[in-house]
């Protein structure tokens, strides 16, 4: 074996830079790249129109609310919602050893679609664009409670994601405290911020464009790649470009190109493995109300559970939730993989 270090052979951490986090990578665990083998997976039959669908137009809700006959986009207060706006103040503390403290929130669900049976990928361009604009919409409307300091926009599809509808949806969370992940994203961010005069991920950007190892796909607004430190098997981010702090920034054309990047990613994924690829997915972005964060960059993440085939999931067990997050294909390997998938989705293409 030869004494000269290889990323793409021996073991190794890798940094992320945006938590501080490592990740351990074992690449020798994969003597040759897996091709991916595809399996037989039951069809998706699901109706254009459920009756008994609660995000189906027209149809009634769990708290007995009526959905209205809508034709884009569709947002409204999440009737399970996790926090509540009217949570009383109230702390503990015993010695330091039993604390907690009140949190409130106000809890969003988004249709992407009237039709029941489409995702992101079926979508259109400017239907994904519609999805964008009541994003924005939402974040501007949430963020005017100056009692809200973070707000999250994400989306868990498919049912190993725990996604309790089929109906292809959304959440978006608003919070009175800033979460493990912000806080930890944002306490990087201002450090490189402090130092350079620029974003973390405007510098990590440049380096990734130059080295064009890892990217997946480019517009002329948006980049996606695999991170250098992810952790998922297939997990990429959404970089925009510019260096805008939150989604309100984004002009008409930013908007549509990120509903492109949006489109190109997901029918990747579908086509990977030809079926409905499940993934979480969300975006990071500046917390509100809570002074000036110029060191943020908004990005989007996609941690995917998918390794070899439709129904083979990579499980974070044993040593990673003991000790330290570990992967075996290397993010280069990921990147290669979905950077020479059509973009076409794969059902548009047997149709």
């Amino acid at each position: 074996m030869s004494n000269t270090f290889n990323l793409d052979l021996n073991p190794h951490r890798r940094l992320n830079i945006l938590t501080g986090e490592w990740i351990l990578v074992s690449p020798h665990r994969t003597k040759r790249p897996w091709q991916g083998k595809v399996e037989d997976v039951a069809p998706d039959n699901r109706p254009e129109y459920d009756p008994k669908c609660y995000l189906c137009p027209g149809n009634d809700r769990a708290d007995g609310d009526v959905n209205p006959a809508y034709t884009e986009s569709f947002v409204f207060k999440n009737d399970f919602s996790a926090l509540l706006e009217d949570t009383p103040a109230a702390s503990l503390n015993e010695s330091n050893l039993l604390v907690a403290t009140n949190e409130k929130g106000i809890c969003k669900v988004i249709s992407f679609s009237p039709k029941h049976n489409l995702t992101l990928p079926e979508l259109t361009v400017p239907e994904i664009t519609a999805v964008v604009n009541l994003w924005q919409a939402e974040f501007t409307s949430l963020s005017r409670h100056t009692w809200i300091k973070y707000i999250q926009i994400f989306e868990n599809k498919g049912e190993i994601m725990g996604c309790s509808n089929p109906h292809p949806h959304g959440q978006i969370w608003s919070q009175s405290e800033l979460p493990m992940e912000i806080l930890k994203e944002t306490e990087r961010q201002k450090n490189y911020y402090a130092v350079h005069k620029q974003s973390l991920l405007s510098a990590y950007l440049k380096l990734e464009l130059a080295k064009n190892e890892r990217i997946v796909y480019e517009n002329n607004a948006f980049v996606v790649l695999v991170p250098f430190w992810a952790v998922w098997p297939y997990e990429t981010m959404i970089i925009s470009k510019r260096h805008v702090t939150n989604i309100t920034f984004f002009n008409l054309e930013e908007k549509t190109a990120l509903a492109d990047a949006i489109k190109v990613l997901t029918s990747k994924y579908d086509n990977l493995f030809e079926t409905s690829f499940p993934y979480s997915a969300g975006m990071h972005q500046a917390p509100v109300n809570d002074g000036d964060h110029p060191e943020w960059h908004w990005h989007m993440h996609f941690y995917p559970p998918l390794l070899r085939s439709a129904t083979v999931k990579k499980f974070m067990v044993g040593y990673e939730m003991l000790a330290n997050a570990q992967r075996d294909i290397t993010p280069e390997y990921a990147a290669n993989q979905l950077r020479m998938l059509s973009a076409e989705h794969y059902k548009s293409r047997n149709i």
